[in-house]
């Protein structure tokens, strides 16, 4: 049993950290709490990582009952999450995510909103992320895979918000100028994984109609 469920917990690990794509991430963090104080910063890390893993775990215990329940389908949700991915990408791209002058009472308006949309969703858990683990879920014959796949999200998760509570230590070590290198060239790396995605959610869809055209 163990010579099966460890190489599947390998492979869960791996692609949903691959998938989910934390340093890509890490960018967008840095520039969208650049108004915020270490602690602030932290709560923002806390709450984006806390929204994806939920997330992510509601759709694998319940994520074809919801697509069923709402009449949606992975594809369309590879779509509308490309689209989105790319207008982020192309944004960083052209480092359009600049400081924002908060006042105090706004301040934890913002960091809940960001830390929610678009850090937590779409781009810690986007639609690729969610239909990995529910294809991993449903390829899990037995209840130690089944648990494998929902502690590698956790353990995913884990280190996502270790890499973006040291994210400010990173920007003091690289600099303004290498901060904003590395956003464009995160932004340029998310363009693809946008397209990927789309394209990975348009052509089923594509290819259905053509047939029954």
């Amino acid at each position: 049993m163990m010579d099966t469920v460890i190489p599947f917990a390998l492979l869960c690990f791996t692609s949903l950290f691959t998938i989910t794509s934390p340093l890509s991430t890490m960018p967008v963090f840095l520039t969208m709490t650049q108004s915020l104080d270490e602690k602030e910063r932290r709560a923002v890390a806390i709450r984006a990582t806390l929204v994806a893993c939920c997330a992510l775990l509601l759709f694998v215990l319940a994520g074809q009952f919801l697509f069923k329940f709402f009449g949606i389908s992975t594809n369309g949700f590879r779509i509308v999450g490309g689209i989105i991915i790319f207008r982020i990408g192309f944004d960083m791209l052209q480092a359009k995510y600049t400081p924002m002058n908060l006042r105090k009472e706004e301040i934890k308006e913002y960091a809940n909103d960001v830390s929610v949309a678009p850090l937590g969703i779409p781009l810690l858990c986007g639609p690729g992320a969610i239909a990995n683990a529910i294809v991993l879920m449903q390829e899990a014959y037995s209840f130690e895979m089944k648990t494998a796949v929902i502690v590698a999200i956790i353990l995913v998760y884990l280190i996502t918000f270790v890499l973006l509570r040291w994210a400010g230590v990173l920007v003091k070590f690289i600099g303004e100028t290498g901060n904003n290198v590395m956003m464009r060239l995160m932004g340029l790396i998310l363009m693809v994984i946008a397209v990927e995605c789309f394209v990975s959610g348009a052509r089923p869809i594509l290819t259905e109609i053509l047939r029954g055209s």
